[in-house]
């Protein structure tokens, strides 16, 4: 990790289009051709908001296990564990690295672990980072 300066207002900015991103991958329809894209967003959007947190505490992440850890180490209260989020890098590494294609009942955890964890981890991680001001 690189040591900067906090950015609160980039830390937000990340927030926002992660949001976005979210909202738009969870309107998609989940079928064969949409399982590689769907697993893949989602867990680019849990990747951005561990990679706002860091900004925003002055941490510049080299590697996505970073962004991840941080996101592992916050302490809230979500349905379905935060730690499944590091089963969605796993799964990311394959869809990217081996050529993997996630099948519809894998696209349709993902979509689970998103709607039991992104939104509470959003809503915490914006807090701290409004209340750094």
């Amino acid at each position: 990790m690189r040591i900067k300066r906090p950015d609160n207002k980039d830390a937000l900015s990340i927030i926002l289009e992660s949001k976005r991103q979210m909202d738009f991958t969870l309107s998609l329809p989940v079928n064969e051709g949409s399982s590689f894209t769907i697993v893949r967003n989602i867990y680019e959007c849990f990747r951005m908001l561990g990679d706002a947190l860091l900004v925003s505490q002055g941490t510049e992440a080299t590697d996505h296990l970073e962004p991840i850890n941080a996101l592992l180490k916050l302490n809230v209260d979500t349905p379905r564990p935060i730690s499944t989020i590091d089963n969605l890098r796993r799964l990311r590494h394959n869809i990217n690295y081996y050529g993997y294609h996630p099948s519809i009942a894998e696209t349709n955890d993902a979509i689970d672990i998103a709607n039991s964890c992104f939104w509470l981890l959003l809503d915490s991680i914006k807090k701290k980072i409004e209340e750094q001001d």
